[in-house]
């Protein structure tokens, strides 16, 4: 073996993390990470914390405790526009475009942070977004769902983050288009992105993760390469209760 290897380094990793909303904790002692080029998934149960997780890490809930760390920097608690700024890109499940702008000015808003050029960073994701390219004067609210998704996705990656987390991004999509999606996905993976995404679509999940993360009221019960899980009885178990 040579040095390092077998040795996973997490680029966003969130341990023991106790959180939740009014009441008892949604969350027990939770943890989970994301790796540079590589896809977790987090999947689980209807009500197992999944999304919950996702929010406590980009601190749109408070963690009651616990830690986050992005490139080994403690970020626990700082706000999502704070974390955008080092690095971490969010793409949320609802309200994840403009329905009155063009696909332009849609990446323009996403790239509030760039120092640099907007157009030379535009004009590199359509690159990777061809059929955004061709309709970049369109309004986005004339695009088909699925369109807006791959929208939602190019405008995650206008501020050219070291880590993203995905809420359920094939929700609501055609069979066809949710395979465009993943396809898409698996390019950002391949850009270099650190991917943690929380997903309902285990079947589909399972093809194109890296590593899993499964959940089961609010606590780790099982994880692993997708490789290592897919075929295990006990997943399909957990995951329909």
């Amino acid at each position: 073996m040579t040095p390092g290897e077998g040795r996973r380094v997490a680029v966003l990793k969130a341990e023991s993390i106790t959180a939740g909303y009014d009441g008892p904790p949604v969350l027990d002692r939770t943890d989970v990470s994301a790796e540079q080029g590589k896809i977790t998934v987090i999947l689980g149960p209807n009500g197992a914390g999944k999304s919950t997780l996702a929010k406590a890490i980009l601190g749109l809930i408070s963690i009651d405790s616990g830690h986050v760390y992005l490139n080994d920097a403690d970020v626990t608690g700082l706000r999502p526009d704070k974390l955008v700024r080092r690095g971490l890109a969010y793409l949320p499940q609802l309200m994840n475009v403009f329905d009155q702008l063009t696909i332009i000015e849609n990446l323009e808003m996403g790239g509030y942070t760039i120092k640099g050029s907007l157009a030379q960073r535009i004009s590199e994701l359509f690159e990777t977004f061809p059929d955004l390219a061709a309709d970049r004067h369109k309004k986005s609210g004339q695009l088909s769902g699925g369109q807006q998704r791959m929208l939602a996705l190019a405008r995650m990656l206008m501020t050219d983050p070291v880590a993203a987390i995905l809420d359920e991004p094939t929700a609501g999509l055609s069979p066809l288009y949710a395979d465009r999606v993943w396809q898409q996905i698996g390019r950002i993976r391949d850009l270099g992105v650190a991917l943690l995404i929380v997903e309902q679509n285990a079947e589909m999940a399972m093809e194109h993760a890296d590593y899993v993360c499964l959940l089961a009221q609010g606590r780790n019960v099982l994880s692993g390469t997708a490789a290592e899980l897919r075929h295990r009885d006990e997943v399909t178990r957990i995951l329909v209760g």
